[in-house]
């Protein structure tokens, strides 16, 4: 009897302490979007599903606040979304927060979406952001951005008009409406409000039919890793911008003053880096072919006596470059325009003043040669004989021969100049 006893006793414990276990064991993965979607955010995002299923997470939660982004880059979230297998819970906040645009697409590819109360979704119209695209050619893209939208709707029992109209209307729905025309499933005040309104609701994963079990879960907020903080500051159109700017000015004082080394190797990095970004945001490539050439420009105006018009040109083309460069981009795909205009000023200034400086030495007498060393004294810094040394002379080091041996430290006088080699013989 004792043995059954204990053995009653330790299964009791044992069951107790899974209980307990599962009880308090949840975890709910927090994420935050607060900007543009762009290939950082999918990154970040993508990266967030795998941890959640890695770990194991009851569910995963976007925090979304997004102004729109780039389709590629949505299409790579949704079809993340879709595959995942840990419910992912889209929730539009704080109050005052949107998901427009490639935020409306995240929505309904959620398994269960909620949003503040001020908050707002929809308006999801393509833009071709080079502002040259045919009506015909935007028309096929807004439909199929709308036959996309209707899938998403359809495959997460949402509303398919409204994902079509959000499309091709641009139609955009407060957090009552989207509620009320089952776009979105809860309303909540807060992230505990949500989680209490989403405990025990079902939800469909892949062919599978889940129950969230959210209460007392441990929310554990998921920060931005190396590799998308790294991404999303290359993909900043200011910071591309300016590296560029800087890219283009280390080269060309590496060009127009050979063999300093420095501005040309941090010029070719900067000018890397900023064609990285380029790679990856949408560009206007006129805009910038045009400050490849005020670059050009600017170097020529060292090279070639034109009184200053190439280094104006220079300007223009540096001006008309920088407005073109990101062509018809949203805001948050431009460069800030104060910064902008501010850059393209200094830049020009400083293209400017040193072409001017470059050619203004150019034009100078000159003041070294064979005549102007001839008759100078130095000191020996290295044994000269008739088959070389070195010599010191007027804050300069120079090869030198002479008919005798002249020890360190003498001083010398220069007799003659052969090339780069200078005659001496000692001071006497």
């Amino acid at each position: 009897m004792l043995k059954k006893g204990i053995i009653l006793a330790l299964s009791s414990l044992i069951v107790f302490l899974a209980l307990v276990s599962n009880s308090h064991g949840a975890r709910v993965y927090l994420l935050k979007v607060d900007s543009a979607i762009t290939p950082a955010t999918a990154n970040f995002i993508i990266s967030a599903i795998s941890k959640a299923k890695k770990e194991g997470a009851q569910a995963l939660v976007i925090e979304l606040d997004t102004p729109g982004g780039l389709v590629e880059s949505t299409r790579e979230i949704v079809k993340a979304m879709l595959d995942s297998e840990v419910p992912i819970i889209v929730y539009v906040s704080p109050s005052g927060a949107r998901a427009a645009s490639a935020g409306a697409f995240i929505v309904l590819a959620s398994h269960l979406a909620g949003m503040a109360p001020g908050t707002h979704v929809g308006a999801a119209h393509p833009i071709e952001l080079s502002g040259k695209a045919d009506p015909k050619v935007m028309e096929k893209i807004a439909n199929d951005l709308a036959a996309y939208a209707k899938n998403l709707a359809e495959l997460r029992g949402r509303d398919q008009r409204f994902a079509e109209e959000m499309v091709k209307k641009s139609i955009s729905l407060t957090e009552k409406e989207a509620l009320r025309r089952g776009v979105v499933e809860i309303v909540a005040e807060d992230l505990q409000k949500l989680l209490e309104e989403a405990n025990g609701r079902k939800v469909k994963i892949k062919n599978r039919e889940v129950e969230l079990r959210l209460k007392s879960s441990e929310l554990i907020r998921i920060e931005e890793d190396l590799k998308t903080q790294i991404f999303k500051v290359l993909t900043n159109p200011n910071l591309i911008y300016f590296l560029l700017m800087l890219g283009l000015l280390g080269l060309y004082l590496e060009f127009s003053h050979p063999g300093a080394i420095l501005p040309g190797v941090v010029g070719a990095i900067c000018l890397i880096l900023a064609l990285f970004g380029l790679s990856i945001l949408p560009v206007n490539y006129a805009g910038l072919a045009l400050i490849l050439l005020a670059g050009l420009l600017f170097f020529l105006e060292t090279q070639v006596p034109s009184h200053g018009l190439l280094a104006i040109g220079g300007a223009i083309s540096l001006l008309l470059g920088s407005l073109l460069l990101f062509g018809d981009n949203p805001p948050w795909l431009k460069v800030y325009q104060p910064l902008l205009y501010t850059v393209v000023i200094t830049f020009s200034l400083l293209f400017g003043g040193i072409a001017y400086l470059v050619v203004k030495t150019q034009r100078k007498k000159p003041v070294s040669g064979e005549f102007s060393l001839i008759g100078k004294t130095g000191k020996v810094i290295e044994e000269v004989s008739p088959k070389g040394g070195k010599v010191f002379v007027s804050g300069e080091i120079w090869s030198a021969t002479a008919d005798e041996i002249i020890p360190v430290g003498e001083e010398i006088l220069i007799v003659g100049k052969e090339g780069f080699w200078l005659k001496v013989k000692k001071r006497g």
